[in-house]
């Protein structure tokens, strides 16, 4: 089915079967971002992840790689791999080349050498507790966003040492000024000041350089992190399970773009200001040092600050709780409305649906507003706390000046320190102010992560070839979530390799569940389904609808070209697939009536191309796989009675030695039939050869579909 030939992909399944961890190629890299369809360097971790199995890319000669962590996986001149699984008593090096698994070769050191790109690749199985110790716990991969912070912690001890010595610079200026006014200045020393200028200039230029470092490691952290967050935030979504997915999909829109909000907290100035708080408590001391009663506006000021950031934070939770209600109501209320707009504009619904939105909008405005103005109260008053702290620190300076127990020289050093104290505490409290806007959606962000997966995490998959198109099931029933009625009950029947069915019932039959059931999207509450006599539960989902090709009743296609479409869940398949599954489908044909043939540019949702020609690229792209079980759910519902013949002319093509279900209550595509089965309100009622089945429809004696 999926013919194209992925070496990494083939290296880490041959170290899989060695630690036995063993899995299909669908749940390897299904959802990854592939480069033409393989798996590359970047992307191995993340599919070795999910086999159980951690890698780490390494740069070394063949000589001095380690021999205890044999097998790995050496990267190939001409995007080539292979595995090393050692060397023999003549120091030859010992192979598995993915094209052949099961087979160790010896190859001469020189010509591996030649071949050899300079990297490799250590895979090691991660740790996983027996079942039973899930008694006491199992390990966790971690929190989806703080886990990432921890693979930079690298990053950030180089933060923390470069804050550390860029605050012990900073007491230069201070220190420089206090012994201008209190030994040049009285004593005309000019050879000093000049020793104490270059040594400041040699504490600016170190300060410079240490910030900018600093600077340079907080974001490329933030950027790592930042891209490894999105990414499992984005697979999580396309991972989600559909019984599981919010009934609204603006607010669930709403949901992942709050993590902006998150992001925006934790950015590098966020990082800077919370690693710079401690050292507040130097700087204190150094001001005790030069004076004791200096410390006393900055005590008062500081915790002042502190306390009232910290006593408006319930006002600011229900704030931010009120506005991302208010937000995701908005967002729901335009994706719905673009979404159906041409229903919105045939029946002159956008009076209602301006009204909605700008309700909505008004109510997210004054959330906005409100928190805007209790937020501006803690910076506006970090500010003022911090200028009055400045004069009481003068103030209180000069009488300590009168007194004799303090420079002149001191007294400027105690003020400039000052505000090195004041500046982290007032962005912390800062941050204090915006800290439910990103706790609220964090809690939102956590929510949808946490959804059931239709792929959870240490799923074992059952490994199949092809399916053969055998169909089975076995006294299935299924509820949708929040529905109490039964949309499919007690449901069995049996469809042979290369068999054609069509499926009767009226609207709300259960003729789309059990098409949903086939496809894997839900999972039966009771009973089974079952390909070739294997429980679906125990396929992978991204295997079983490789192996089907749907035709879906309302064909989207994507703004692209026509190969672009027709690719979507391949776009690594050969031009030999997409020319085969094109002159079945007849697609062929409109492809060479445009200049640009497969590279012709359709809209979105298909725009420029009538409504057989869409059913066309959507039968095409159900073939690109040679499956050997096509679905489909009223092809022809939308066509003229001469595009629905010809449509039913190439299916007639296509479901040769195909199993093939058919939805639909078209007498042109029953007769590419055998069998018909009849659901009514979640029963089959009838299941037999097409004519008796018709006969008892049209003579009354069983109800549920019209023939």
């Amino acid at each position: 089915m999926n013919s194209h030939y992925d070496p990494l992909l083939e290296c880490l399944r041959i170290i899989g079967r060695q630690y036995q961890q063993t899995s299909t190629p669908e749940h390897i890299t299904n959802g990854l971002p592939l480069d033409k369809g393989r798996l590359s360097p970047a992307t191995l971790e993340r599919a070795a992840a999910r086999i159980g199995m951690s890698c780490k890319q390494s740069k070394s000669s063949l000589l001095t790689l380690n021999e205890a962590l044999f097998p790995v996986i050496l990267l190939l001149k001409e995007e080539k791999a292979c595995v090393l699984v050692g060397f023999d008593s003549d120091n030859a090096p010992q192979v598995i080349y993915p094209e052949l698994p099961d087979a160790t070769t010896t190859v001469p050191l020189e010509g591996l050498a030649a071949q050899y790109s300079g990297y490799m690749v250590y895979c090691k199985p991660k740790y996983t507790a027996n079942k039973r110790a899930s008694l006491t716990g199992s390990p966790e991969s971690g929190h989806w966003f703080w886990s990432t912070w921890s693979k930079c912690r690298g990053l950030y001890r180089d933060v923390i040492t470069a804050s550390l010595l860029i605050n012990v610079l900073a007491l230069g200026m201070p220190l420089f000024i206090m012994n201008v006014y209190d030994r040049v200045v009285p004593n005309h020393s000019t050879s000093t000041l000049w020793v104490l200028a270059t040594g400041l200039t040699i504490v600016l230029i170190a300060d410079f350089s240490l910030k900018m470092m600093r600077t340079w490691f907080v974001d490329l952290a933030s950027l790592r992190t930042d891209v490894e967050v999105s990414s499992r935030i984005m697979s999580r979504v396309l991972g989600l399970s559909l019984a599981s997915k919010p009934a609204s999909t603006g607010a669930f829109a709403n949901s992942i773009q709050s993590f902006e909000s998150v992001r925006g907290f934790t950015s590098s100035l966020t990082i800077l200001a919370l690693v710079d708080l401690p050292f507040s408590l130097l700087f204190i001391a150094i001001i005790a040092w030069i004076g004791l009663p200096l410390i006393l506006p900055i005590l008062i000021g500081a915790a002042l600050l502190l306390i009232y950031a910290a006593s408006i934070q319930r006002q600011l939770k229900a704030m931010a709780d009120a506005t991302m209600k208010a937000s995701a109501h908005k967002n729901a209320v335009v994706v719905e409305a673009i979404n159906n707009l041409e229903t919105v504009k045939s029946f002159n619904g956008e009076g209602h649906i301006q009204s909605d939105f700008e309700a909505s909008s008004l109510e997210v405005s004054r959330q906005n507003a409100a928190m805007r103005l209790l937020s501006g109260t803690v910076t506006q008053g970090a500010t003022f706390v911090q200028h009055t702290v400045a004069v009481a620190i003068i103030v209180i300076g000069v009488y300590l000046l009168i007194d004799g127990q303090l420079s002149q020289g001191g007294l400027i050093a105690a003020y400039l320190l000052s505000s090195r104290v004041m500046a982290p505490i007032s962005q912390t409290a800062g941050l204090l102010a915006q800290y439910h806007n990103a706790a609220t959606a964090m809690e939102t962000l956590d929510t949808v992560m946490d959804l059931p997966q239709e792929r959870p995490e240490g799923k074992e998959w059952l490994s199949r070839a092809n399916l053969t198109g055998k169909i089975e099931f076995r006294n299935v029933s299924f509820r949708y979530p929040d529905d109490e009625r039964y949309a499919l009950h007690n449901a069995s029947f049996v469809l042979q390799p290369g068999e054609h069915v069509v499926v009767l019932g009226k609207n709300g039959s259960g003729k789309t569940t059990l098409q949903r059931l086939l496809l894997g999207l839900y999972q039966p509450e009771s009973g089974a389904v079952l390909f070739d006599g294997v429980d679906i539960r125990q396929l992978d989902p991204a295997f079983i609808r490789r192996q089907i090709g749907y035709v879906p009743q309302d064909v989207h296609l994507m703004h692209g070209s026509l190969k672009h479409n027709v690719l979507l869940g391949d776009p690594s398949a050969s031009d030999e697939r997409l020319l085969k599954a094109s002159q079945l489908s007849g697609m062929d044909a409109l492809a060479s009536k445009h200049p640009a043939g497969f590279d012709l540019v359709i809209g979105e949702n298909g725009q420029g191309l009538s409504g057989g020609q869409r059913q066309t690229v959507a039968i095409t792209r159900a073939l690109v796989n040679d499956p050997m079980i096509m679905i489909l759910d009223e092809p022809t519902e939308s066509l003229d009675h001469s595009a629905e013949a010809s449509l039913c002319h190439s299916l007639k093509r296509v479901g040769e030695n195909r199993t093939m279900v058919m939805i639909t209550h078209r007498s042109l595509l029953m007769e590419l039939a055998s069998r018909i089965i009849v659901i009514d309100n979640g029963q089959i009622v009838a299941d037999g050869p097409k004519q008796e089945v018709i006969e008892a429809l049209r003579s009354g004696r069983i109800s549920g579909g019209k023939a």
